[in-house]
């Protein structure tokens, strides 16, 4: 994250402070349900003092059985989910309006707080993780909003995870009341006396009256944007999705590109590289994603994000039926390392030969000890293979493989030694029609008015573009 200024600094709570604000404004009620680690944000609350002001009710349902029996069974029978998480804020905000009569607390903004979190295990070897979320009104009898994130624990001590934990549920509750008018504030103000070297947050969702008209992309972009989480990833349909929920134990194939927008280009390299890709005796396609990346990097081009550009992306690889990931990696061993975590299947990368001459450029791993030999050690390692789309020489016409690209000296006999290992597999099934169709000319022209761009990219993608006027200069949208 960004570092704070002195100013900033001085203006953050503590979490003593935020407790006592929410415990002595009377009409804050609601009810804490943690599971997994400890009762850990209502103790913050007890803690500061005249907590009957704010506690309705905490409970600790950490017996599996008791826990279905207020909350109901999982179908997958598992319990750290985002869907136990929902049942935990729906039941107990229910309740409450049960028990509490709106005539005897016309004033009253409810709200129920629950975590369910695992963490880490006693060898160590899973870090652990949890969903924690908010369902509260800032309105008396107001519809509910809510708030639900989820967190990697990325400390070594299960103790220092539950701590964080409860620091963590008590900023996110005093932001719900006092923060939630700026969200991407209150993303910021979920780390107060916290930083993403204790806990992660990969994925959050905001709903309801509150954050009405907010598209929650943006939100999940902002999460890498400050550097919280490397990656975060929405589904076909818009929505926020948690990455390890996808990758775990798949065979992944990605395409990495600005999409600025989808072109014919980027269309055929999807088509053949997937062919190719499922084509492999050990990838079952059942078992196989396919995530179209951007980086922080693609979406930076022109100095500072520009969000209705970012959304005009988005929604073209949505409508497409692409489920799409947002990433801080700039150099491609570092996303195969990211895949890595969540699966030991097979992995693809499809690209155009100007990717490849990229990657087998020294520049990009200076900073790297072992430099490009320890960089070809993370992406080329077991079953990684890269996909090569040709491309037309602008010059010559001559069209460039695998097999005829010229790389500097250096790196030649180490070009050699993937090229002979079969790392790098050309897609012959290629249309040299297209090979000259590049998203810059496409955007350019779009912008200029020429309908020439019509003919350069999926009829789909032409048609919302028309229609939602995507990419086009401010004044001709008004």
């Amino acid at each position: 994250m960004a570092e704070l200024s002195e100013d900033e600094f001085q203006n953050i709570l503590s979490i003593q402070n935020k407790c006592t604000r929410l415990n002595l404004n009377e009409n804050i009620y609601g009810t804490f349900a943690e599971i997994g680690a400890g009762q850990e944000t209502v103790r913050h609350f007890f803690r500061a003092g005249n907590p009957k002001g704010t506690i309705a009710k905490t409970l600790s349902a950490y017996d599996k059985d008791f826990s279905d029996a207020i909350y109901g069974l999982d179908p997958q029978n598992r319990y750290v989910t985002i869907n136990r998480l929902k049942r935990m804020i729906d039941y107990e905000a229910e309740l409450i309006e049960q028990r509490l009569s709106r005539k005897k607390y016309p004033d009253k903004l409810f709200f129920s707080y629950a975590n369910t979190v695992a963490t880490i295990d006693w060898a160590k070897k899973y870090k652990g993780h949890g969903w924690l979320g908010i369902k509260f009104q800032r309105e008396p009898k107001q519809e509910y909003s809510e708030i639900m994130l989820h967190v990697q624990f990325n400390e070594n001590n299960a103790s220092q995870q539950q701590i964080s934990l409860g620091i963590m549920g008590v900023n996110l509750i005093y932001a719900a009341f006092y923060q939630s008018d700026d969200p991407k504030l209150l993303i910021k103000k979920l780390y107060d006396h916290l930083s993403v070297d204790k806990i992660e947050i990969d994925s959050i969702n905001f709903k309801g009256p509150v954050f009405e008209g907010l598209d929650n992309r943006l939100m999940s972009l902002e999460l890498v944007k400050e550097g919280i989480t490397d990656a975060v990833m929405f589904s076909p349909e818009g929505n926020n999705i948690l990455p390890a929920n996808v990758l775990y134990k798949k065979n992944i194939l990605t395409l990495r590109g600005s999409f600025r927008p989808v072109t014919n280009l980027n269309l055929q390299m999807y088509i053949t590289s997937r062919k190719l890709f499922l084509e492999q005796e050990e990838v079952n396609p059942d078992k196989t994603v396919i995530i179209f990346e951007m980086t922080i990097n693609n979406l930076k081009a022109e100095g500072e994000i520009d969000e209705k550009d970012f959304l005009d992306r988005a929604d073209l690889l949505c409508a497409s039926g692409q489920t799409v990931m947002i990433s801080s990696f700039q150099e491609y061993y570092k996303v195969v390392e990211y895949f890595s975590l969540h699966t030991k299947k097979e992995l693809g990368l499809a690209m155009g030969v100007d990717n490849l001459v990229d990657i087998f450029n020294e520049r990009y791993y200076r900073h790297l000890s072992g430099g490009i030999l320890e960089a070809f050690g993370k992406m080329f390692f077991k079953s990684l293979k890269v996909y090569l789309y040709p491309m037309k020489d602008p010059e010559t016409g001559e069209i460039i493989t695998s097999k005829n690209l010229k790389v500097h000296p250096r790196v030649k006999e180490l070009y050699k030694f993937f090229i002979d290992n079969g790392k790098v597999i050309d897609i012959e099934d290629y249309d040299e029609s297209i090979l000259d169709i590049h998203p810059r000319k496409v955007y350019q022209l779009i912008r200029e008015g020429n309908h020439e761009w019509e003919n350069m990219v999926p009829g789909l993608t032409a048609k919302m573009i028309k229609e939602k006027n995507l990419f086009q200069k401010e004044e001709t949208t008004k």
